[in-house]
């Protein structure tokens, strides 16, 4: 990590004291364009450098590596080399002449009209199955030329990448914490492969792969006596057969964590893992490993507890009185689960090789969800996972299905007061029952259940916990102190979803709404003392939208700038000096927004912010949750106007929904559309022979 000496206050407020023009305390920025080309031996190519932060633009252009690379002219032309070098990846850099210490580069990839047909590359071991965290050397055989050189790529990546994990310039590979997951076009997210890849130098069309399948340690058979929770487990009752092709369903989920009430201890799951969506009877034995992780057989797995309480998910649904939750405990029996409750890979340390050690969260009745809270969790299918709660107090409606291979009867529940936590990976199908924690201190925030292809949806701790009270005996988490989830700060720490976020190309058509809205107020927009342009582009709040941006000052104080104008959203873009200023086009937008820090996904929000929205939502949640195509409305921020709150609509894609207005009573509304929320569905695979028995595991 690049750490930076600050200045002392006294020293820094002198510094923006003489701020008021030119560019002193400001960071030049240089970026190149194009970058990852493909050109062929001999020929040219126009480069472009980009300087930000300076009205000096010139810029000094060099070819790394010397004329074997190629050449580049004074105003950056690139001439490629009569040969492919070795490697054949070229950097072509540009300099800043105002600040010789800034500097941009872009790669460039040499190649021929039509690489040598005799050239092929093989990369051994061809198959791998790897747990997350581990590591693996892959080798690169290449035959027909003398230059053995390749480039390793991780799906499709060169060095891969946080999300799929690591691979060195020599093959060796890092796992990433998490298990790569994939929607599977019906609503489903599920695990999947990765395939590491390497390219022959010498032809690029020359290239062997491998497939690698991560398999988290979750899953595992873990010691009797010794069993740490986030682990693979279900009821041992929970399969089904088919008369007709003679093939057994299985299912299972997470076990989540302990918990204790008048001194008894209990696993904590949903509902739909533990009892079956209802359909299983108090003392069932609950097994670890899952019935989908023992060939469907539970006499491959250890009865650790016996079923205990749930709440029935199908009435509960259908009142006014409903409990909000889809959860169930099980008596733990005796000697079989770790009585500290400690959770796999939610520890403070990691060991030697790099993978973090279990631990139990903070002890005590967890912490209430906020916006932008950074969570994690751990569970049966894709391991540790990392992200950031994305709505809160969000009203959702979630579809079950009662029979194990996900056929037969359906029904949904609707709740209120729930969490979303953002990101496809975070969770997928067999994590259902995980607990979700703080990443910094392992404080237990929400139960998960349930989810689409871009989020995951879980019950807030303090109403499962209030439910499972009983006889005076309030329920607690077994845990320990307070810690931090290392495994999110890990180099190969599992990212479940991008932090910040790009705005959409919009047709030229659709931005002229904005274009009409804006020039017919430009008076009064820029009219703003903080404003220094107004430009148009897309919405962050509705990326099918339109919307008005303005360019304002950073650390001015605002001036009410309006959320819509005309009916047509706004966006405010903070900097210190804009190079476009006034009424400015898309393209001079486009500008400007890169001089600016990348959008945030989510923001942290004050407390009169969520007020503000409680109010708003409270008073127009039920009515958005009848619209067709609305599955959920809670409370996020704006990305649009960072600090705001904003109302979050999800919709399911695909399904026609009314419009959704830029503001409701003065707060403004944010669009999310993915596939429906499901839970209760137990996993994706077909039924196949009765030999292998079809397993499923419960979202």
């Amino acid at each position: 990590m690049r750490r930076v000496c600050p200045l002392p206050i006294l020293a820094v407020l002198l510094v923006l004291a003489g701020c008021k023009s030119g560019t002193a305390g400001r960071v030049i920025s240089v970026s190149v364009a194009p970058s990852g080309v493909n050109l062929i031996v001999g020929t040219t190519q126009q480069m472009t450098a980009t300087v930000m932060q300076t009205f000096n633009t010139a810029v000094t252009w060099s070819v790394v590596g010397g004329s074997a690379n190629g050449t580049i002219s004074s105003t950056g032309l690139y001439t490629a080399p009569a040969t492919v070098p070795a490697p054949a990846q070229v950097k072509v850099t540009a300099t800043s002449q105002r600040d010789p210490t800034k500097s941009g580069s872009a790669t460039l990839t040499i190649t021929t009209a039509a690489g040598p047909s005799n050239i092929t590359a093989a990369v051994s071991p061809a198959v791998v199955t790897l747990a997350n965290f581990a590591t693996q050397q892959f080798t690169a055989s290449v035959t027909g030329t003398t230059n053995m050189g390749v480039t390793w790529q991780v799906n499709g990546a060169t060095g891969g990448s946080r999300t799929v994990g690591f691979i060195s310039a020599s093959g060796f590979f890092v796992a990433a914490g998490n298990v790569p997951t994939v929607s599977d076009g019906m609503g489903h997210v599920t695990s999947t492969t990765l395939t590491v890849t390497a390219v022959s130098q010498a032809d690029l069309t020359a290239s062997g792969s491998a497939t690698v399948t991560i398999m988290p340690g979750n899953q595992n058979q873990q010691t009797p006596g010794l069993i740490e929770l986030g682990t693979s487990g279900g009821n041992g009752n929970d399969s089904m057969s088919n008369a007709t092709n003679h093939t057994i369903t299985c299912c299972g989920g997470t076990l989540g964590s302990l918990v204790v009430r008048g001194g008894t201890q209990y696993i904590l799951s949903n509902n739909h893992v533990l009892a079956r969506s209802d359909s299983a009877t108090l003392g069932d034995p609950i097994v670890q490993p899952g019935l989908v992780d023992s060939n469907c057989d539970k006499t491959q797995a250890s009865t650790v507890a016996t079923l205990t309480q749930f709440v029935n998910l199908e009435s509960e649904g259908q009142t006014a009185s409903s409990s909000n939750i889809d959860a169930a405990i099980a008596q733990v029996v005796p000697g079989e689960i770790d009585p500290a409750g400690k959770i796999l890979y939610l520890g403070a340390t990691a060991d030697s090789n790099g993978v973090p050690i279990a631990a139990a969260p903070n002890a005590g009745a967890g912490v209430p969800p906020s916006v932008s809270m950074p969570v994690a969790k751990s569970g049966r299918t894709t391991g540790l996972t990392c992200s950031t709660v994305l709505a809160v107090n969000a009203d959702t409606r979630v579809t079950y299905h009662k029979n194990c291979d996900g056929t037969g009867a359906s029904f949904t529940v609707d709740y209120n007061n729930q969490v979303d936590v953002t990101g496809a990976g975070f969770g997928a199908e067999g994590d259902s029952g995980s607990l979700i924690v703080a990443q910094d201190t392992a404080d237990p925030v929400a139960l998960l259940y349930a989810g689409s292809d871009t989020d995951t949806v879980a019950n807030p701790v303090t109403p499962v916990l209030n439910f499972f009270a009983s006889g005076g005996n309030s329920v607690t988490f077994v845990g320990g102190a307070a810690h931090t989830v290392i495994g999110c700060t890990l180099p190969n720490a599992p990212r479940a979803a991008a932090k910040t976020v790009q705005p959409a190309s919009l047709a030229a058509e659709v931005l002229q709404k904005a274009v009409a809205a804006r020039d017919a107020q430009a008076p009064g927009l820029l009219a703003h003392p903080e404003v220094q342009a107004v430009g148009v582009g897309a919405s962050l709040d509705n990326p099918v939208e339109p919307a008005i941006i303005f360019f304002v000052t950073r650390g001015q104080a605002r001036t009410n700038i309006p959320g819509q104008v005309d009916g047509v959203r706004t966006r405010i873009v903070e900097g210190d000096l804009f190079a476009r200023r006034g009424t400015i086009s898309a393209a001079d937008t486009a500008v400007n927004e890169k001089a600016a820090a990348a959008p945030q996904l989510t923001y942290a929000l004050s407390a009169t912010e969520m007020h503000r929205a409680t109010v708003v939502h409270a008073a127009h949640a039920k009515e958005l949750m009848r619209q067709g195509g609305v599955q959920g409305v809670g409370i996020t921020s704006s990305v649009d106007a960072p600090g705001e709150a904003a109302l979050m609509i999800f919709v399911i894609r695909g399904v026609a929904h009314p419009a959704i207005p830029p503001g409701i009573d003065g707060l403004r509304t944010r669009v999310r559309e993915s596939s429906p929320f499901l839970a209760g569905y137990r996993g994706s695979e077909r039924g196949r022979a009765c030999v292998v028995p079809a397993k499923r595991a419960a979202y």
